[in-house]
């Protein structure tokens, strides 16, 4: 320990940059480099499921695949820097290695987040609003984060700030310790932009979509068998969404934290290397999660996976054989109807109707004379509410 210590006072630690002694940077480059391995592996897993399996070609699933591709380039194109860069225990590369270095980890990151941030958009009006998202606009959603996430990261390679060595010289990033104004107000527009705005939007879907399932289930009479299904399947899909958000908060928030203290603390160095390196490193380990998170809580992804790696026997093969979707349109019909007033007290007439696409619950405070679907549609002369859900 005291060599160590020794070797990072020395005259030749501070030559090269070191911060911690060889056999820790022998610990990072295992750590950087089991993050790099398991991301590679695993996004392309979720890439090679997508494009095998017809039934896994969502719009939904078209932006996870998104943030799939995002990861798997940055275990190609940003984590191996920094691996080399442990084992030799500082930066090697040239100047232009470290631009692409910081400009590829930005891009991939803000791509990473903001898709987040429509899946929970995506899941907010398909609950909330019951209206279905189609590939055009999964389509224009992934081109539209694409186009923002360049305009942010590309700034900088104009002149708006700069890519440059972090502080534990092992990757590049923004210059966040910069003090021109030019510099700090890019600093502050980037955090706005970039990650207080989509975390925003994330928490204000989240918890209507909580509410409304919340609030359906609090009324009892609508307890069907076919509804609490679905609703279960909505609230399932909602918690491995949820889940995703907690994880790249949990990893991007300490980055975020750490980079505002460089950028607007009062000292430059405020932040030491040894306290940099683990939020960058916990930020990096988001390339490998997300695609865990499909397989364990995806039902579609498990069987998939399931089927890819046995395909090559023949009983397991037959009885996982995938199954075409025809689409089956059956009449809406209604399931339960509440009864009339109960004990003297006047309470709202409820009324389920239930088909292939969709639940439509029904309140109306008047008799339920002959209604359908439809008359509530076109209105009628007694006053009715109308909450439709629909499940993937």
């Amino acid at each position: 320990m005291n060599e160590c210590r020794a070797r990072r006072t020395g005259r030749h630690a501070s030559q090269r940059g070191r911060f911690v002694c060889a056999g820790e940077y022998k610990v990072l480059a295992l750590t950087i480099g089991t993050i790099g391995v398991f991301g590679f592996c695993n996004n392309v897993v979720v890439i090679v499921l997508y494009c095998k399996f017809k039934r896994l070609r969502t719009p939904t699933n078209l932006l996870l695949v998104n943030i799939s591709l995002s990861d798997f380039l940055v275990s190609v194109t940003g984590i191996n820097f920094t691996f080399v860069a442990c084992v030799k225990g500082g930066w090697i590369w040239s100047r232009a290695t470290c631009v692409w270095d910081g400009f590829s980890n930005s891009l991939f990151g803000i791509v990473s987040i903001m898709t987040l941030a429509a899946l929970a958009y995506e899941r907010y009006i398909r609950v909330v609003h019951a209206q279905v998202v189609d590939f055009p606009w999964a389509w224009r959603a992934v081109g539209h984060i694409w186009l923002y996430s360049l305009v942010w990261t590309g700034a900088p390679l104009i002149g708006w700030n700069r890519y440059t060595l972090e502080v534990h010289r092992l990757g590049c990033s923004l210059d966040w310790a910069s003090k021109d104004p030019n510099d700090a107000s890019f600093i502050l527009l980037f955090l706005l932009a970039c990650f207080i705005v989509p975390v925003g939007i994330m928490v204000y879907c989240y918890g209507n979509i909580l509410y409304t399932v919340k609030m359906l289930r609090s009324i009892q009479d609508l307890q069907t068998v076919q509804i609490i299904k679905i609703l279960r399947y909505e609230k399932k899909v909602a918690v491995m969404f949820l889940l995703m958000i907690g994880c790249f908060l949990l990893c991007w928030t300490p980055y975020a934290v750490v980079s505002m203290l460089e950028a607007f603390g009062r000292h430059r160095n405020m932040v030491s290397p040894t306290a940099a390196i683990i939020p960058s490193f916990f930020a990096k380990s988001s390339t490998a999660y997300n695609p865990l998170i499909y397989a364990f809580m995806s039902r579609k992804f498990r069987r998939c996976l399931l089927q890819l790696l046995c395909s090559r026997l023949s009983w397991l093969q037959h009885g996982l054989k995938e199954r075409p979707l025809a689409p089956v349109e059956r009449p809406i019909r209604p399931i339960f109807v509440s009864d009339g007033c109960s004990g003297g007290r006047e309470r709202p007439k409820k009324r389920v109707t239930f088909n292939s696409s969709s639940i439509v619950f029904i309140i109306t405070s008047d008799n339920l004379q002959h209604m359908d679907v439809s008359s509530s549609k076109t209105g009628s002369e007694s006053q009715v509410n109308v909450i439709q859900v629909r499940p993937l």
